[in-house]
């Protein structure tokens, strides 16, 4: 039998909750969080705080919550009928109060709820509580309060049933898809017509309900009847939302959500071409005409997977011989190529990275198909990675924080967009970055720091986008051999080692100790770079940074061509100092490499 009275709850422990008490208080509280958890009944003390709203301090409600999802978690099996019973009278009891209460309950208590609702919900929904949703949407109706709650336990219960992130047992699993094939065949229809009421209600009124009902239609539409969404009542109310402000993130999101979900080719086609139609005629696609970038980023998104699915739907078209309609895809494909290149080269790079994927699949088709755009649409891509490897001025050399290092990354997806440049037209590649780089050289003394470094950069890159067996780049193709050959010669000859730049500095003893096989056909060029290891561009560079990184790329160097060193090499450095400076360094070098 439950108590009724107030003084059932330990008062002293629970000013424990409070983050501000003092430690005796806050230990109290843990030792009756313990009590609670472990007593058979004295969760039903919580229960009953909570369906009479006992408690106004926010700590103590969050606590009751918490005893209430260590019960439904560990414990349901051993609660009798009537105590199963009294859990759920206690949640839909506090459900209608949040309703009439004049203020919310605070965000964390209302994801808590959430929770518990959601566990409840993954215990009892296929046995005790079937018309758990019924019971929900029937008790809420269109209440703000209660549809905000409702939503949360629509997220909550997709994390426990479907999050792919979460590991689950096999029991588990074989539980969450009996709950999934069961909500489908009874309750997935009426869900989504509130949801539909729900985004039809509050579309003007209440931007923070839309959006929180717009992310549930995005999680829910990976493993729901597509149907229900995919159809012109509900996507023109979605792309209605593209076109408000405050909406229109959570709107592309779910779109997007809704053009990755696996379905039949033709139908996926149709599919995104009458979402671009509408959004090609609205405006969307100027996408320089518009300034937040966060919304051009989500955009970006949603083109990349309304992009990758069209050449899903070609591949399949295509491999079932299915010409007709494969040829159809193709072109609806082709059309997105401007728009796609136009967010590649955005000055934003979270725009631009956001449409990496579409770029590298769509030249593996155009490595397929060939034709008369191809050389163009890869040229326009080639120039377009080429400018956004290019460092800005904003970029932080002396200290790399956050910024940075998202650069880095992104310049890491931009090589794989290079290598895939190469798999499709060597020749071309090789060309391209022949060119930039013979005019970059030839003016280095002028030409801003960002072009140096990105013109040697794309060399170096060559190592890998053209790979070569154990770096073997000046021997065979005599065409690729002769060009890497000339590029390395112009570096070394040309005096850029002495460009007053980290980056450069770094970029060019990385790239000469790549191309180290350069020197074997071109030893007469060893006594200049050593110099420039050993003197103020290297070694005795005033940035610590450099200094370290140079050390290591100089025993490298030495190590491959240590035989050349000693009779090339130091017969051609006259300076006895640098002689001296040089045979010492090789030695440290070589001790390291005997005992490493």
């Amino acid at each position: 039998v439950m108590s009724t009275s107030r003084a059932t709850m330990d008062e002293q422990a629970l000013l424990g909750l409070n983050p501000n008490a003092d430690a005796s208080y806050q230990q109290r509280a843990l030792a009756y969080f313990e009590q609670l958890k472990e007593s058979p009944d004295a969760w039903q003390v919580c229960a009953e705080s909570l369906a009479k709203g006992l408690y106004s301090d926010d700590h103590v409600k969050f606590f009751c919550f918490q005893v209430l999802e260590h019960q439904i978690k560990f414990r349901h099996g051993a609660l009798s009928a009537a105590q199963q019973q009294l859990f759920r009278e206690t949640l839909m009891k506090w459900l209608q109060t949040q309703m009439m209460n004049s203020q919310p309950e605070k965000a964390f208590i209302r994801n808590k709820a959430a929770q518990v609702f959601a566990l409840t919900f993954v215990a009892e929904y296929l046995t005790q509580w079937p018309k758990f949703f019924f019971d929900i949407l029937s008790l809420i109706g269109l209440n703000p309060r209660g549809v905000d709650l409702y939503l949360r336990m629509l997220m909550a219960i997709d994390a426990e049933v479907v999050d792919r992130d979460i590991h689950h047992s096999s029991e588990e699993t074989r539980r969450n898809t009996l709950i999934k094939d069961t909500m489908r065949e009874q309750c997935i229809p009426s869900l989504v017509e509130s949801w539909y009421r729900i985004l039809h209600t509050y579309q003007h009124t209440h931007s923070e309900l839309t959006c929180q009902c717009l992310e549930v239609v995005g999680a829910y539409v990976s493993w729901i009847d597509l149907s229900l969404i995919a159809n012109d009542r509900f996507v023109n109310l979605l792309l209605s939302h593209m076109s408000v402000e405050v909406l229109r993130e959570e709107a592309c999101d779910c779109l997007f959500e809704i053009v990755n979900k696996g379905m039949d080719p033709v139908d996926k086609t149709k599919l995104v071409e009458s979402l671009c139609q509408v959004l090609q005629s609205a405006g969307f696609f100027n996408v320089e005409q518009e300034d937040d970038v966060d919304f051009v980023a989500k955009f970006s998104k949603l083109v990349n997977g309304m992009g990758q699915s069209l050449i899903t739907s070609w591949t399949k078209l295509a491999k079932a011989g299915d010409m007709k309609n494969s040829q159809e895809t193709l072109r609806a494909l082709e059309t997105k190529v401007p728009l796609m290149l136009q967010l590649l080269v955005h000055e934003d790079d979270d725009i631009s990275a956001n449409i990496v994927g579409f770029c590298y699949d769509y030249l593996h088709v155009l490595k397929q198909v060939g034709g008369l755009n191809s050389s163009a649409s890869w040229m326009a891509i080639m120039l377009a990675v080429m400018k956004k490897l290019t460092y800005d001025d904003e970029y932080n050399f002396e200290n790399e924080g956050e910024d940075e290092a998202m650069f880095v990354e992104y310049r890491k997806q931009l090589k794989l967009l290079l290598d895939r440049l190469a798999q499709v037209s060597p020749e071309l590649l090789l060309e391209a970055v022949r060119r930039v780089f013979t005019s970059t050289m030839q003016s280095w003394q002028t030409a801003p720091f960002m072009e140096v470094e990105v013109a040697i950069r794309l060399l170096y890159m060559l190592g890998e986008a053209l790979p070569a067996s154990q770096g073997a780049h000046f021997s065979g193709d005599g065409a690729k051999a002769s060009a890497l050959q000339d590029m390395m010669r112009m570096l070394v000859t040309c005096g850029v080692s002495e460009y007053q730049h980290t980056s450069v500095t770094l970029e060019f003893f990385e790239t000469v100790v790549r191309y180290d096989k350069f020197f074997i056909v071109e030893p007469q060029h060893i006594p200049n770079v050593l110099m420039a290891f050993l003197d103020h561009r290297g070694l005795r560079h005033s940035s610590p940074k450099v200094r370290s990184r140079v050390a290591y790329l100089f025993s490298r160097y030495v190590k491959t061509l240590q035989h050349l060193i000693n009779t090339v090499g130091l017969k051609s450095v006259h300076n006895s100092f640098c002689l001296l400076r040089c045979n010492f360094y090789i030695k440290i070098f070589h001790a390291d490499f005997l005992y490493s």
